[in-house]
């Protein structure tokens, strides 16, 4: 599989989860790519995987610095951009009486400054290859699920922003597009607070509330990344694609 040969991909939140599956997938199809994440052995974890193919650049994508050296490294080691990936985010649990200010601005500075900062810095290099941005939202951007209100909120915002770019881009050949996905088998509960016994009786409570029933993979969102990613894709922007197992369909369940 060589659909993406000679393109080049940044991918933030690279180290674990839906970044390294979509950074993988896209090394087995071709692709040179540059992972960045906060965490430098993770990121190694992931590279080792694709040796040469995959490079690694530790930073913090809320920090300014970090993300001018994270694109800077990414044009240095790939030689330009094609793809640019804002993978990288949080969950924050909590209602409006239980979301702290601090928490809410965390959830917005991760999940939505961050990924519009990055995509300002990282746009001159995919102007020039007229390349593609795919933002990571969820299936929270799409409905509303309660005792996670900046998460969803955030995600919501992630959406919006996706339509806005793929709008004012593509005049200048650069498409935009987001994925939605459910509830997939990642850190990303358990970074957020959740603990094991719970996380466990989650995934297990999603085989009813996905209709297709189970939870995803990994793997099952980076198959779709990948085709948004490649040439096939030539005439989509501006989507945000369900990647749920029907979960959206299915809302507060």
């Amino acid at each position: 599989m060589d659909e993406l040969s000679g393109k080049s991909a940044l991918v933030t939140g690279g180290g674990s989860g839906l970044g390294r599956a979509i950074a993988q997938t896209f090394a087995a199809a071709g692709a040179g790519v540059m992972i960045a994440g906060r965490r430098k052995e993770p990121l190694e974890e992931t590279a080792a995987a694709h040796p040469g193919r995959i490079h690694c650049v530790a930073g913090d994508v809320t920090r300014e610095p970090d993300r001018q050296r994270i694109v800077a490294e990414s044009e240095r080691a790939l030689g330009g951009l094609d793809i640019l990936v804002n993978c990288a985010g949080i969950l924050e649990s909590g209602t409006l009486e239980g979301t702290s200010l601090e928490a809410w601005d965390r959830a917005m500075d991760i999940n939505v400054r961050s990924v519009f900062a990055l995509t300002r810095l990282a746009l001159p290099a995919l102007l020039a290859r007229r390349g593609c941005i795919l933002n990571l939202s969820s299936v929270a951007g799409l409905r509303p699920y309660p005792g996670v209100l900046a998460y969803c909120v955030s995600k919501a915002a992630v959406d919006q922003m996706t339509r806005c770019l793929a709008v004012e881009l593509a005049p200048r050949g650069v498409r935009v597009n987001a994925l939605n996905p459910g509830v997939v088998v990642t850190n990303l509960h358990l970074a957020g607070g959740m603990g094991q016994s719970d996380y466990e009786a989650f995934l297990e409570r999603g085989k009813a509330t996905h209709p297709l029933g189970r939870v995803g993979q990994p793997d099952d969102v980076a198959a779709i990344a990948l085709f948004l990613a490649s040439d096939r894709a030539s005439w989509i922007t501006g989507g945000t694609f369900s990647v749920d197992g029907g979960r959206a369909l299915a809302s507060a369940r």
